[in-house]
């Protein structure tokens, strides 16, 4: 039989019987690099892989100068997957917060991060990215500037997952959080400073 037609045979079988036996009409001999790098993930626990996005958010903001100051958001863990979140306490100023988005961006891109989206909206603005194996990270803005940083794991194997052990630079709030308090005689100057905001 031509392989054609065994395709369109193999195409009908499927589809009449997905519902009951799960038959996939993904074709396994390729995958996107994505996929390949969730893959390599895929022997982490849960912890393992929380400890990975950790280590994501602290060479974010270790690459951040001046030093701004953070705290932990909200941790979260799904069945299979974990997120970890940092808040910026620093007062990010309007004339500063193009300096901050573009560093992040540039520090992401010589990590090896793709980056998937930028949203340039003047209040709002966000940067989203991905590792080569599959962890996500982002920064978002929110009210008065207060900018977010979350770091999400690939599915990985179940397992228990500890709270963070980071310390933060400054106070550890418990929620809520307040807004940015913490002032910066570069990051929340109104002074504009030349430097290049994100690219894509």
């Amino acid at each position: 039989m031509e392989m054609s037609g065994f395709r369109r045979i193999l195409t009908l079988a499927c589809a009449a019987t997905f519902a009951l036996s799960g038959c996939s009409m993904v074709d396994r001999s390729t995958g996107s690099s994505s996929d390949n790098g969730e893959k390599r993930a895929m022997n982490m626990t849960m912890q393992q892989a929380a400890e990975r996005a950790d280590s994501m958010l602290d060479a974010t903001l270790d690459a951040i100068e001046p030093s701004v100051r953070w705290t932990h958001g909200a941790s979260t863990a799904g069945k299979c997957d974990v997120s970890r979140r940092r808040v910026v306490m620093t007062i990010i100023s309007k004339e500063r917060m193009g300096n901050l988005l573009g560093l992040v961006q540039r520090s992401w891109e010589k990590s090896g991060y793709r980056i998937k989206s930028v949203n340039k909206d003047e209040k709002f603005p966000a940067i989203y990215a991905q590792s080569s194996d599959g962890f996500g990270i982002a920064l978002t803005v929110g009210a008065e500037r207060q900018v977010f940083f979350e770091a999400t794991t690939p599915c990985v194997k179940p397992s228990d997952v500890a709270a963070p052990t980071a310390s933060p630079n400054g106070p550890a709030y418990e929620y809520p959080i307040p807004r940015p308090n913490v002032r910066s005689d570069f990051w929340s100057s109104t002074t504009p400073f030349s430097s290049a905001s994100p690219t894509t």
